[in-house]
């Protein structure tokens, strides 16, 4: 699998599509979460695109995260892998990619089962639990 990274406006519509495809797929579909996606956030130049494809497809996500800049550091979201490719380690993969981009402080909002997965990566709570449309989440964040 080839890394991936790139701002909306160098996007190709392919990848665009497949990207918010693999979001559809797994955070609406699989989850049965019902949500407003398309936030504007992705359109922002601020905000980098990585994702993880077969180096003959480049524009078929594997694995997807968004890292978006901020005044008072960086944002990880919208982290999701395909189906087909899990237990790949891609995910990880794409976390490490980020956070090597990343300014600190990172934060987070991860969905509460996955908070040892962050916590690999130097996140740690920051806030108590909450619902984000209906699935248990917990703010995380990594100084460093």
């Amino acid at each position: 699998m080839i890394l991936h990274v790139a701002r909306f406006a160098d996007l190709t519509p392919t990848a665009l599509y497949n990207i918010l495809r693999l979001r559809v797929d797994v955070f609406v579909v699989e989850q049965e979460c019902v949500y407003p996606d398309l936030d504007g956030l992705d359109l922002l130049d601020t905000t980098r695109h990585l994702w993880f494809a077969p180096p003959d497809d480049p524009d078929e996500p594997r694995a997807y995260l968004r890292l978006m800049s901020g005044p008072d550091g960086d944002r990880i979201g919208r982290v999701c892998t395909a189906a087909s490719a899990r237990g790949a380690g891609l995910a990880g993969r794409l976390m490490a990619a980020a956070l090597n981009l990343a300014t600190p402080p990172v934060s987070l909002n991860a969905q509460s089962y996955l908070t040892g997965f962050y916590g690999r990566y130097g996140f740690e709570a920051a806030g108590e639990e909450f619902l984000d449309d209906g699935i248990p989440h917990v703010p995380m964040l990594r100084k460093a």
